[in-house]
């Protein structure tokens, strides 16, 4: 009986295809992992080129409440958000009125944010002009530094960094995003970015914004009141940054950190910046708590306030120190100088 002997040809041709698909099934991870490095990389150096050009040397190492400067990998910080009532047409960057203010504290054990909104038309003291006022006008009395002095003698706690953004970055991060999820409480009308009246028109609902839309949604205060917008202001932050951390949002983060760039200052280096990543990588979720200072209606003459509550405030105030893990000695520190400059008639 004769035997078949097999084709060598055939033979060849099999070890081939399983060499050409073992090839494929390394060279393809291979590949893709190249090119997410790659990109990462690209993303890496574009946020450190951009984001270092937001940074401005204020001078101030760390706060008067500190007693040692604080380091963001290591210790519970805070962060003060401006949001600057200015654009380029109006030329008015630094005197302008903060549109929106909040102080958000952050805490690396529990992994928390406690993001608490101050009320544009809140009547407290501005130590920059040694009186009391509406406090969206410290930062057109003296900017950045008063501000932070204003919110400091407020809530009694350090202001670690800040950021201020003025209204296009809003607006461009949104676009950049390709838009934010959010709820729209009643039909109204609002002027755009570029203060043309009555330009951007939304009706009630749960919806998609883009940035003009979502901007005029943190503005209004038509049908209400500053408290509600600061919550809208919230929600609006909060659903910025769920699109951000989404899968779907990784590829636009080019023009994310391009909008972020261009219309905002702070006093974090890029390192510094960097080390707020941890919270969205961490195992544990990211918890942001939100708040509003409350108080009443205030009117004693022909210009209208918020008075704050100060039952309410003194929690607040307990409840940031609590989440930024400061003692009390410092907090009776600065009370102490504060009624030593009461007696002298400074403050």
């Amino acid at each position: 009986m004769v035997k078949n002997n097999p084709d060598p040809t055939r033979s060849g041709r099999k070890r081939k295809r399983k060499l050409r698909k073992r090839a494929y099934l390394i060279l393809i991870p291979l590949i893709a992992f190249v090119a997410v490095a790659g990109y990462g990389a690209y993303l890496y150096i574009k946020a450190d080129t951009v984001l270092s050009d937001s940074h401005v040397d204020d001078g101030r190492e760390k706060s008067d409440l500190r007693e040692v400067a604080v380091d963001p990998t290591e210790d519970n910080v805070s962060i003060l958000i401006m949001g600057v009532d200015s654009n380029d047409h109006r030329d008015n960057s630094e005197s302008a009125r903060t549109d929106a203010l909040m102080l958000a504290t952050l805490n690396k054990d529990d992994n928390s944010v406690e993001l608490v909104s101050i009320p544009r038309d809140s009547y407290v003291y501005i130590p920059e002009v040694g009186y009391e006022t509406k406090i969206n006008h410290a930062h057109a009395y003296g900017g950045v530094k008063a501000t932070v002095e204003t919110v400091e003698n407020l809530l009694e706690i350090p202001v670690d960094y800040y950021a201020k953004v003025n209204f296009h970055a809003f607006v461009d991060v949104v676009d950049a995003l390709g838009g934010i999820d959010a709820e729209v409480p009643y039909e109204f009308t609002e002027s755009n970015s570029m203060d043309e009246r009555d330009a951007i028109h939304l009706y009630p609902g749960e919806q998609e914004l883009n940035g003009e839309e979502a901007l005029a949604l943190a503005r209004t205060r038509k049908q209400d009141n500053d408290i509600e917008r600061g919550k809208r202001q919230q929600d609006i932050i909060q659903g910025v940054v769920d699109k951000t951390i989404s899968a779907s949002s990784i590829l636009k983060f080019d023009n994310v950190i391009e909008a972020v760039g261009d219309n905002m200052t702070t006093n974090m280096t890029f390192g510094e910046m960097k080390s707020f990543i941890s919270y969205a990588t961490n195992s544990t979720d990211l918890a942001i708590n939100t708040s509003t200072l409350e108080g009443y209606d205030y009117q004693p003459g022909s210009t209208y306030y918020w008075q704050l509550d100060q039952v309410a405030l003194g929690e607040t105030q307990s409840l940031l120190k609590g989440h930024l893990d400061i003692t009390d000695s410092t907090t009776v520190e600065s009370e102490n100088e504060n009624e030593s400059e009461k007696a002298s008639g400074t403050y």
